[in-house]
């Protein structure tokens, strides 16, 4: 199983430019993904930097890989003052079954010192044959480090119901609009997290409960002890000032065995962001 994560920046490269077209040919590049997670997709949104007119950034993806489901969380979304609607957030792209979809807003607790956005979790059942699992896919606040630090908690908290959800006793029914079939436990969760790896954040994050991690970083499970590879502040991007990481997968404890590879794609300019690409057994 392949799993891509990519903060596209709305197709602005770090020239400045944006062209989705260069985007899709490097995730096309990576070969057969089962998901492609992308942060920072505009949907008619005006004034982004680098666009000479506002895209509808999901359908030029869906466009693009039409064998995949194509799946679409607004954080922002707002009415364009003509009876449609601009928005801002995350998509994934699924190939094969797909079980239950959640959109989650993430918490945005008041911070009136600093500028925030909303921020959106977006959480998929993927459904395989050896074992469904979920993917989450999300974007941090940047700015706010009183609701970053929030939405920490709650992937956390989202990742701990689980276990609440496994001794309750639910109809098992996919058609049910009650209960329906349990969230299986076993999850990879991926996006800009917007915090470097030494961060406090990547501490509560991966803290464990009761000698077991909540979500442990996947990086460290491949590379052990060396430096995360810099996902930001390479190919002259104007943001930011050095390169760093920020862009991770981190995965649940049943999937901490079946990870075989994890790495940094350096080599594009498409994004000020650089994507991730993970595999593990299916």
């Amino acid at each position: 199983m392949r799993i891509l994560s990519w903060n596209i920046q709305w197709g602005r490269g770090a020239d400045g430019r944006v062209d989705l077209h260069r985007t899709i040919a490097r995730i096309q590049a990576c070969g057969p993904l089962d998901a492609i997670c992308l942060q920072e997709l505009a949907l008619d949104w005006p004034g982004l930097a680098g666009q000479a007119s506002p895209i509808d950034g999901p359908a030029v993806f869906a466009a693009a890989f039409p064998q995949h489901m194509a799946l679409y969380a607004p954080a922002l979304e707002r009415g364009d003052g003509a009876n449609g609607c601009r928005s801002f957030g995350n998509l994934m792209l699924v190939a094969g079954p797909v079980g239950q979809i959640w959109r989650r807003p993430l918490p945005a607790p008041a911070d009136p010192a600093v500028r925030s956005m909303q921020r959106v979790c977006l959480e998929v059942v993927l459904e395989r044959p050896g074992g469904d699992l979920r993917v989450l896919t999300t974007h941090l606040e940047y700015y706010s480090v009183l609701q970053r630090r929030a939405q920490v908690a709650a992937l956390r908290d989202w990742q701990r119901e689980i276990a609440a959800e496994g001794v309750q006793q639910r109809p098992a029914r996919a058609d049910s609009l009650f209960g329906g079939p349990r969230r299986p436990p076993a999850a990879v969760l991926c996006g800009d997290f917007n915090f470097a790896p030494e961060a406090p954040e990547m501490a509560t994050l991966t803290a464990a409960d009761d000698g077991q991690a909540v979500w442990s970083d996947a990086w460290r499970i491949v590379h052990g002890g060396v430096a995360h590879a810099p996902s930001v502040g390479l190919h002259g991007a104007d943001w930011p000032d050095h390169p760093y990481c920020c862009d991770y997968f981190f995965v649940s404890d049943e999937l901490a065995a079946r990870l075989r590879h994890i790495e940094v794609l350096s080599d594009t300019a498409a994004s000020d962001h650089q994507p991730l690409l993970l595999e593990l057994d299916a």
